[in-house]
């Protein structure tokens, strides 16, 4: 380490990455396990939106959503558990106990240290291609100083944000990491976008008790899901009492009375058919925006690099390299697959690509996600849609929840698993589902396409009884009936 002239701090890395969440973290140590000199800077906690803002405190949530929802519905089971509520400030405490939980099992910093990282707490901005200088500084001594590093490759992986509409009075929205920040749960809310985050959170709080209205400006709720998933979530959650619009944006966002600490009334503009625009208004105590995920780039100074950013997400190649070859993007900045595990397995890439040369791509042909509603919801590989356009044809294999006995005696009815086949039904190209453990029911169908196991392989294998996986074995015996001998 050496001093320049105005007390900066001169370090150098063989690899530095920026950001130290679920990509970060994964091609920070991965570097060092190829023997490069790896140094990882972080603005703000380790452990990224999932551990501090997303994941975590979004499934601690839904957990408690779930046990409300079976407490109210265990006297049909002949148990009485009396009223059921929701004790906002101890939840909050919980979440606020879990993430540190989670912190402490992670144990980030220490693998760091055992692996030979050097870590540094500071905001990161390029100087140039192979100089990055940090701020505010690490603690060097007795003073901290900004430091400029100089590198050999760069791995970006900052993450993304939550994005407000540009739209009058969108300051007075509450995005959807900050949910946890209100101090007492709102007798109604209003929910901005139909993704991930916005239909757990509508799950969530309606569990809780809340009024809630879930606005969509696409013709239907997760709109990047399979068909039958939206259809089916729409109607569980038109039965359990959420006002559903599709079809519908917002136009501006005012506050009740110029009460800025009050209510508000949210302006929309709904598409009731062909050239038929209609506007109205809903009122609620908060509106909560979960309208799309930028990649955090702010302040970073590509432009100055010029490197290419487009559509709010940094354009990389299939090795993860952006139009600066030896800078990577990974994880929710690259835009291009969104989820904890794609960040993880992309931060590892980039990192043996930035060390050894170009050779891993992350492609994400195989790619399970899942979320925590009520019914659950998750899918894995080509829809009916994407199948038929990329096979010109498929075969399906669909069975309702309602025939199974497991879901029967749960009292879980309400679900679906499909499964999509290639037209000569030899290879399963994707799972989609709706119901009870559909997360496990697809991650196990995805185990599965990993391994190559042929659909009429999963239709013979005796699952056992009763349980949900076997919905698997029956989605497949329906779609290889005709085929088999």
């Amino acid at each position: 380490m050496a001093d320049l002239d105005d007390g900066v701090a001169r370090l150098d890395a063989d690899l530095v990455v920026i950001g130290a969440g679920p990509a970060g973290t994964a091609a920070a140590l991965r570097g060092a396990a190829l023997g490069a000199d790896v140094t990882i800077v972080e603005a703000d906690r380790v452990g990224g939106v999932c551990t501090n803002t997303g994941c975590t405190p979004v499934r601690v949530l839904a957990r408690t959503a779930r046990l409300a929802r079976d407490a109210r519905s265990a006297a049909q089971f002949g148990v009485d558990v009396g009223a059921v509520s929701v004790d906002w400030d101890q939840l909050r405490t919980r979440v606020a106990r879990v993430i540190e939980d989670v912190h402490e099992a992670k144990a980030i910093p220490k693998q760091f240290a055992d692996a030979g990282v050097a870590f540094l707490h500071g905001r990161g901005r390029f100087s140039d291609q192979h100089t990055l200088h940090i701020t505010p500084a690490v603690t060097v001594g007795p003073a901290e100083r900004d430091v400029e590093l100089d590198f050999g490759s760069a791995i970006i992986a900052v993450g993304g944000h939550s994005r407000r509409l540009p739209i009058p009075g969108a300051e007075l929205a509450v995005l959807g990491e900050h949910v946890l920040e209100l101090e007492r749960l709102p007798d109604r809310a209003l929910i901005i976008g139909s993704g991930s985050t916005g239909v757990q959170l509508a799950t969530v709080l309606r569990a809780f008790g809340c009024d809630v209205a879930l606005v969509e400006v696409a013709d239907r709720i997760m709109p990047t899901a399979d068909p039958d998933i939206s259809a089916t979530l729409s109607r569980a959650f038109s039965d359990s009492g959420i006002d559903v619009r599709t079809a519908t944006s917002v136009t501006a966002i005012e506050a009740l009375g110029g009460d800025q600490d009050g209510g508000r009334r949210v302006h929309l503009d709904s598409r009731l058919g062909p050239a038929q625009p209609a506007s109205g208004s809903l009122e609620a105590d908060v509106v909560i925006m979960c309208a799309g995920w930028p990649a955090s780039v702010s302040g970073l100074g590509l432009g100055d690099l010029g490197i290419d950013v487009q559509r709010d997400a940094i354009v990389v190649d299939d090795y993860l390299r952006t139009n600066l070859p030896h800078i990577y993007a990974v994880g929710d900045v690259n835009g291009r697959a969104m989820l904890v595990q794609a960040a993880m397995a992309e931060g590892e890439a980039a990192a043996i690509n930035a060390v050894l040369g170009p050779r891993r791509t992350a492609t994400h042909g195989l790619l399970p996600w899942g979320g925590f509603t009520d019914p659950d919801i998750a899918g894995v590989g080509l829809t009916e849609d994407e199948a038929r356009i990329a096979h010109g044809s498929c075969v399906v294999g669909q069975v309702s929840y309602a025939e199974m006995e497991r879901p029967i005696i749960d009292g879980r009815t309400n679900g679906f698993l499909k499964v999509v086949l290639d037209p000569r039904r030899e290879l399963i190209l994707g799972a989609h589902a709706a119901g009870e453990n559909a997360v496990e029911v697809v991650t196990a169908v995805a185990t599965s396409m990993a391994a190559d196991v042929a659909p009429a392989t999963l239709a013979r294998v005796e699952y056992a009884y009763p349980s949900y996986s076997a919905v698997i074995g029956e989605a497949c015996r329906r779609a290889m009936r005709d085929h088999e001998a």
